[in-house]
């Protein structure tokens, strides 16, 4: 009968599963170099291994039938630092929830490689800088952020979100003017008060990034 070693029978089950192996791996290193990035003083990243497999048995990680992150749970949860680039690699993710946190800094503009987002629930942070114009490539994006520092105008590229139903950027610095175009015109005008913006925009008439 045939033996086996550890390391044979790991070579045969990457073998049998390759592009199932990669995914978690680079997911896992992603999510661990986002770890590396905050500050965890309540020890919700504690089960963060990154010797395991896959990030699927971490807490506050979701995966699919495949072992692809699909969702991250962080609301709420007392971590400090920054959002880094590496979150762009976590392709199948659709909900990114890291809301009521002290995160700081800009937003990634690797955000907008996440094709099948669906909720991006950034808002009660400290976060700063302008909206990344690259937003306007999440298709199937339902979910947006208020109550941090942003600055800078509205990207006109976000109009062009034809599933975005529920935008607020309230509480913030940003100047310029609301869109009127896509499905802005649905928006409530409470989803923008507390900022310096001027009113919808006035085409032909004022420049869409006027007062900024």
């Amino acid at each position: 009968m045939a033996s086996f070693t550890p390391f044979s029978l790991l070579f045969l089950l990457l073998l049998q599963y390759p592009f199932l192996s990669l995914s978690s791996n680079s997911e896992g290193n992603a999510l661990h170099a986002l770890r590396s990035r905050l500050s965890d003083p309540n020890n919700v990243l504690q089960s963060w291994d990154p010797t395991l497999v896959n990030p699927c048995t971490w807490f506050h990680v979701t995966c699919n039938s495949n072992n692809q992150v699909i969702r991250l749970d962080l609301g709420n949860s007392n971590i400090s630092g920054i959002l880094g680039p590496e979150l762009g690699q976590l392709h199948h993710l659709q909900y990114l929830e890291l809301y009521r946190n002290e995160l700081s800094g800009k937003i990634p503009e690797e955000l907008g490689k996440l094709k099948n987002l669906i909720s991006m629930d950034l808002y009660g942070n400290k976060l700063e800088g302008r909206i990344p114009k690259s937003f306007g490539k999440l298709k199937s994006l339902k979910f947006l952020l208020n109550d941090n520092k942003l600055s800078g105008t509205i990207p006109r590229e976000l109009t062009h979100l034809k599933n975005l139903k529920v935008f607020d950027v309230s509480n913030n610095d940003l100047c310029g003017t609301i869109p009127v175009d896509g499905n802005f015109g649905s928006f409530p005008q409470k989803s923008f008060e507390n900022n310096r913006l001027n009113g919808p925009e006035l085409k032909g008439l004022v420049p869409y990034d006027f007062g900024c």
